[in-house]
């Protein structure tokens, strides 16, 4: 049910029933809760974001923590070295899938990456803002309040948060970045297969270092709770699988050459890695890939338009990448907006 408040007038009501009576049409470019993204005016923030973060230090290629400002919330970013690897899994593979190949030799820079999968206890800093920070950080968007306790009774305290749409997850990504000076995003895949394989071509024994189908006892479970790969990241495989911030395109390897960000111009579908707490093992692999869809909103009641909420994607989160070279403020404006449709 809706969060409670005054009843509607009569009239509203009478409208309201009219409307569904007529088959409840929706306006173009109406969403409900909030406004839609203005890209002009993003742009205009983000040069003032990045300003802010250019002025900051960059810290040692070394793993760091961080407490979110005003908060006693905090979260570790690990180092990892770039390099070439060769990206998809070759046909020999048990599982493998068509969209997983053909393998390529990609390159891919310096960057840090979440030690563990972004928890509730980071996540609803963003959702439920307690007090106002700066003119920055509040010029960020955030979500309207769920209509549902979005973590569905599996855990709120050190559990990763679920259920956001893709531009949920890349606007939390600029509220952080405006929130602690630092620049974040979501992973591209090729940083995100290259995480995960941490300099491995052979498969890992899946239950000492994922929650998967065979041992999560049907839910997601606290970050970090099995052990780390080879560059010290938990719960790359299982627990939740995460968002990447290419566009799901099946034949992208056979066609993108050196190209290592397939670069999104549409919500629909984007690029999901590491299978979940309710995936079987052949789905619980570094190469492994799947397409986001509508159909993850299904029980939204916002629908069809909320761009915060996959209610029935109760699997699905996000850890988020900081690369070592500093963005321009066009490309930065590009990552944060990924996938929306401009007006």
């Amino acid at each position: 049910m809706p969060p409670a408040g005054p009843a509607l007038a009569k009239e509203q009501t009478e409208t309201l029933r009219v409307w569904i009576a007529e088959g409840a049409l929706w306006p173009p470019g109406v969403v409900i809760g909030g406004k839609k993204p203005k890209r002009a005016d993003d742009l205009t923030l983000v040069t003032s974001l990045r300003e802010r973060i250019a002025a900051g230090a960059l810290p040692p290629f070394q793993t760091y923590k961080t407490t979110i400002p005003k908060t006693d919330v905090h979260y570790e970013m690990v180092p990892i070295r770039g390099g070439e690897f060769m990206m998809g899994t070759p046909d020999t593979e048990p599982g493998r899938r068509k969209d997983e190949g053909p393998q390529r030799k990609v390159k891919v820079d310096d960057f840090w990456m979440g030690k563990f999968e972004v928890t509730w206890d980071e996540y609803r800093l963003f959702m439920f803002p307690k007090d106002p920070a700066d003119e920055l950080v509040d010029a960020v968007s955030r979500p309207t309040r769920p209509y549902v306790e979005m973590s569905f009774g599996m855990g709120i305290d050190g559990y990763p948060a679920i259920s956001m749409t893709h531009h949920a997850a890349n606007k939390y990504a600029q509220w952080l970045s405006a929130r602690t000076g630092h620049f974040y995003r979501l992973p591209v895949e090729a940083e995100w297969e290259y995480a995960c394989r941490a300099g491995s071509t052979t498969p890992a024994e899946i239950g000492e270092y994922a929650w998967y189908s065979d041992n999560s006892n049907g839910k997601y479970q606290k970050v970090g709770t099995k052990k780390p790969n080879a560059f010290g990241l938990h719960d790359m495989l299982g627990n939740v699988m995460e968002w990447t911030l290419d566009q799901y395109m099946p034949d992208f390897y056979g066609k993108a050459g050196t190209l290592t960000w397939a670069k999104s111009t549409k919500p629909y579908p984007h690029s999901v890695r590491g299978g979940s707490w309710n995936d079987d093992a052949l789905q619980c692999r570094c190469g492994a890939r799947v397409a986001s869809d509508p159909s993850w909103k299904m029980q939204d009641p916002q629908l069809p338009k909320s761009i915060w909420y996959h209610t029935d994607a109760q699997w699905l989160g996000f850890r988020l990448v900081r690369p070592r070279n500093l963005p321009t403020a066009s490309e930065m404006h590009q990552y944060w907006n990924s996938g929306v449709e401009p007006e």
